[in-house]
């Protein structure tokens, strides 16, 4: 395959793979990511200022916070999306299990820390082409697999986001014509389907309906355990269903940290003001 198409779909999808037909089932392939006093900094801007946070392999932590906290940036620097093209200055540690990421790298290491991380955006971008070829593209990007078992990985990923039995006499249609809610569990299944250690979501059902994002807080449910998951929302309701760990920003800091088990429910005294204000006891 050209470079040049390998390196649009690591950039555009950051979709992941670690190894041909690496299994979730029956062994734990879920990594921990850490992050140690992560600055970022663009010209005299800091956009966030001594980050630190632990999320254990096969945990879900949401991270909550107003607007234009550094919550995007924060997933965006975790698989280095921006390191070609205009990442800020970064100073810290970010490491996946034993593995440093905050380093210079190449292209193809950028490449194969790609094959652990993947990320899910707010707005759905499926491929301009079938929904079997959306799923099936970062496979055979990374693998070379007979058509049975690629169809089988195919519909094992589609089953995974909740979507097969809705979309499984139309395989073959055109992706772009599903609903807004199917196409962002089609891109979930797209990250699934090359089975990464890590997902990061950025307010993933943020436009959705109530249906929809109900599916999609499922399918993190079932996730658990498997994959490490970092998770953007707005909807503190949302963060009460699915945080296993939360964490809050605020002016590109952690102002909130619950790290234990327990810490489904939002801190006392916490009130949130998405409007602007941020956080405030």
């Amino acid at each position: 395959m050209p470079l040049l198409q390998r390196r649009l779909y690591c950039w555009c999808c950051c979709l992941c793979w670690d190894g041909p037909h690496r299994r979730w089932e029956g062994e734990t392939v879920a990594i921990d990511l850490t992050v140690e006093r992560l600055t970022a900094r663009r010209q005299d801007r800091v956009i966030l200022d001594g980050v630190s946070f632990r999320a254990p392999g096969g945990s879900t932590t949401v991270l909550m916070g107003a607007s234009g906290c550094g919550k995007s940036t924060l997933l965006r620097i975790l698989n280095r999306i921006d390191a070609r093209d205009g990442e800020p200055q970064l100073e810290g540690s970010i490491r996946l299990g034993s593995q440093e990421i905050l380093r210079p790298m190449d292209v193809w290491e950028l490449v194969e820390l790609r094959r652990q991380v993947g990320m899910v955006f707010q707005t759905p971008a499926p491929f301009p082409m079938s929904i079997r070829e959306n799923v099936a593209y970062g496979i055979r990007l990374h693998e070379r697999l007979p058509r049975a078992v690629l169809q089988e990985r195919v519909e094992e990923a589609l089953e995974q986001a909740a979507l097969l039995e809705e979309v499984r006499d139309r395989l073959g249609s055109d992706a772009r014509r599903l609903s807004g809610g199917q196409q962002q569990r089609l891109c979930i299944a797209r990250a699934l389907a090359v089975r990464p250690q890590v997902l990061l979501l950025d307010e993933p059902t943020s436009a959705l309906d109530p249906l929809s994002t109900r599916r999609i807080e499922e399918l993190l449910l079932s996730l658990r355990g498997k994959v490490t998951v970092l998770l953007v929302t707005h909807q503190p309701a949302q963060a009460h269903r699915l945080a296993q760990r939360l964490l809050v920003m605020e002016n590109g800091k952690i102002a909130v940290k619950r790290e234990d088990a327990s810490a489904c429910a939002l801190p006392d005294g916490v009130k949130f003001n998405f409007g602007g204000a941020g956080i405030r006891g």
